[in-house]
């Protein structure tokens, strides 16, 4: 099918019911036009991280549903797909052939060896200190072989994440034959999870390392290229690292969008989302909300440090059941960078101001993504956050398709259905076209998007303040309500 130009649903394979099937039937029955795509977060068999510990990609989990389920959702919805090329779970095939046979294992190159990749003597704390790491100690994980011999693993995320060597020609097999199988069964877009880990390299920080990621990437991309895919990146950090990404024409993310727009309305001030969106390329695409918190490093010099830490405070001020202990290591948070909410509740659960929200981000320059519970305007789930004491859960809410049918009938939700139905059915939002922002007072922000030929012009008049809003298209008024 390939990438549209059309809103992309961010789920799991059992957040919108129970299995792919119920996912697919309660879309087409419940969502309409609305969505355009899906991305469908790790389907396949996993030891951890809610599918981010991969065993293989062979097969789809079973509780799921099977290949020919994936297939019959790509026969409506372009569909991306995560490709974790950072790691591999340590129940997979690979890992315990390796850890028999060791040496003689085919796939013994496959892990990055933590004892090999240091000279002698080495490494030193200050080689530690130097990693790029999410953990408070060296990222390695020791392996117990079948001889009895032990040595050390990279083991960057969960004790379940086991860092495979992109150096190594197996690696590199193995990542084409599996870009390879999620394209024939259905793939259009990859995501590249947590890429910028992948390279090591000695004296380095071991995150983004330049100018081997670049070349790591070109290989993925033309692998992808051979099998009709696309692939994105996906990197939580400084803004200027997205743009280097695009500058190399690949698909970025905006994840700067969703502190920006919180910040926009906590303080109804236009002046830093006008700029944000002047500068935003078009070949993205844009979130406020996905399975993950809700990323603050991202918008580090977009905000000033002063207004990062306004915006965090008001949102644990005003958001609704937004709790700081929901973001530390007592609900197992991995990120001191994100705050754990629902985009809804992180405003306060007013339909007025998440409805701006989402217009802001439909008129910003890419293609929308949405996330499932923010699809549903969903508030935090305290009850899934205490029960798992998981950071992360309080939005990853498990709807029945009786909840569905409930939540499609309140008023914000049948507004935000219809605004994402009008953006992927207007033409002025063309990727080849072009936005304008003004700010004509300091709380009111007009945005305009127009296709190539100048033939459509959409535009969005915002207040921030009071909340008002119009939206017309060539001149004519487009009502959601």
């Amino acid at each position: 099918m390939g990438i549209q130009n059309k809103t992309m649903l961010i789920t799991y394979s059992d957040s919108l019911g129970k299995n792919l099937k119920e996912l697919q039937d309660n879309l087409e029955r419940y969502f309409g036009t609305a969505v355009g795509g899906v991305h469908l977060l790790p389907f396949f068999p996993s030891t951890g991280d809610r599918g981010f510990a991969p065993v293989d990609y062979d097969e789809v989990d079973p509780a799921f549903g099977d290949w020919s389920d994936v297939k019959k959702l790509g026969e409506k919805y372009y569909l991306m797909f995560d490709f974790m090329i950072n790691h591999l779970s340590r129940q997979s095939k690979y890992y315990k052939d390796y850890q028999e046979k060791h040496e003689a294992s085919a796939y013994k190159d496959l892990f990055l060896n933590w004892d090999k990749f240091w000279p002698d003597m080495r490494p030193t704390q200050a080689d530690v200190d130097l990693i790029y790491k999410r953990k408070d100690r060296a990222p390695k994980q020791e392996i117990q072989f079948a001889d009895g011999s032990v040595e050390h693993l990279w083991n960057t995320f969960g004790e379940e994440q086991i860092d495979l060597d992109v150096t190594k020609e197996v690696t590199m097999a193995f990542i084409k034959q599996t870009i390879e199988h999620l394209a024939a069964n259905g793939c259009d877009l990859i995501r590249l999870d947590a890429f910028a880990y992948a390279v090591k390299k000695l004296d380095t920080n071991d995150f983004f390392v330049e100018p081997e990621i670049w070349d790591l990437l070109a290989k993925v991309r033309d692998i992808a290229a051979q099998s009709g895919v696309d692939i994105l990146p996906e990197i939580h950090e400084h803004y200027t690292i997205q743009f280097k990404i695009a500058d190399h024409d690949y698909f970025v993310y905006d994840f700067a969008l969703p502190m920006v727009t919180l910040y926009s309305l906590y303080s109804g001030k236009a002046d830093r989302l006008a700029k944000w969106l002047k500068m935003s390329p078009m070949k993205q695409f844009t979130t406020l909300d996905t399975h993950d918190g809700i990323g603050v490093v991202d918008v580090k010099d977009i905000l000033t440090d002063e207004e990062i830490a306004y915006t965090s405070d008001q949102l644990y001020k005003v958001g609704a059941n937004v709790n700081r202990k929901y973001s530390t290591a007592e609900y197992n948070n991995l990120d001191i960078y994100q705050i754990n909410s629902t985009y809804y509740s992180a405003l306060g659960d007013d339909d007025r101001k998440y409805f701006i929200a989402r217009l802001i981000q439909a008129f910003a320059p890419g293609i929308p993504q949405v996330y499932y519970v923010g699809f549903l305007a969903g508030k935090n789930d305290l009850d899934l956050l205490e029960s798992t004491k998981e950071g992360r859960n309080i939005n990853r809410h498990y709807y029945t398709k009786e909840e569905i049918a409930q939540e499609v009938e309140r008023p914000i939700v049948k507004a935000l259905l219809k605004l994402f139905t009008y953006r992927n059915q207007s033409e002025a939002f063309d990727l080849d076209g072009g936005i304008e922002v003004e700010t004509p007072d300091e709380a009111t922000i007009i945005i305009k998007r127009h296709n190539k030929a100048g033939s459509h012009v959409a535009q969005a008049e915002i207040n921030l303040k009071d909340l008002t809003y119009s939206v017309t298209e060539n001149h004519q008024t487009v009502t959601f309500e």
